[in-house]
């Protein structure tokens, strides 16, 4: 069965302002959450866990970034992009790593914006009102430095024990006032290969 889902909920939160100076550009951040039921709540330890993921993850993916794109007017206005999950108490971190860590959830978004980097994540459980952390990074670089965000937030009455918070993340444009360069200057001053900059 898809995933059944209990509500949505779109936040939208602009920077106007950071660190006593106006933003030239204020940014935008974006996130779409879906709360759900688990899907393996009540079953006890589940060893295979792609049914579930083969139901829920694709038509998750799929509304999620729908309301990214209506609400940042388009894949083209995306930036910077990532994802996250909290499974409640009664599940495990697998549970919310097995819904945004597969293709049929991510490449729905990928594919939206054009994207080359992949998606930054965050996977955790915890109660109600738990933090929910989505890390962004830029959607075709993942060494400019300026779009390494993360957004939090909360729901109040999720995820219940047996719940599963989904989310997706978007920022239109990059912290405002960034000033500490990209690694590639890094890598270029200390001698590292910009090809290579783990040096394996």
């Amino acid at each position: 069965m898809p995933a059944e889902i209990r509500k949505t909920l779109l936040h939208i939160e602009d920077t106007l302002i950071e660190g006593g100076k106006v933003a030239e550009t204020p940014l935008r951040m974006i996130a779409a959450i879906a709360v759900i039921r688990n899907p393996w709540a009540g079953k006890g330890f589940v060893e295979d866990l792609s049914p579930e993921i083969l139901d829920c993850a694709p038509g998750l993916g799929a509304l999620l970034t729908k309301m990214i794109l209506d609400a940042a007017g388009g894949g083209d206005k995306v930036e910077g992009y990532g994802k996250s999950a909290i499974v409640g108490l009664n599940g495990e971190v697998e549970h919310a790593s097995a819904l945004i860590h597969t293709l049929r959830f991510g490449n729905h978004y990928r594919e939206a914006v054009g994207a080359k980097s992949y998606l930054a994540f965050c996977n955790t459980r915890g109660p109600a009102n738990a933090p929910l952390y989505i890390p962004l990074m830029d959607k075709n670089d993942g060494g400019r430095r300026s779009h390494y965000l993360t957004m939090q937030l909360s729901v109040a009455d999720a995820p219940a024990a047996d719940e599963i918070v989904i989310a997706l993340g978007a920022s239109i444009g990059g912290r405002p006032h960034h000033r500490i360069g990209d690694r590639y200057q890094d890598l270029k001053e200390m001698g590292g290969d910009v090809d290579n900059p783990a040096s394996v």
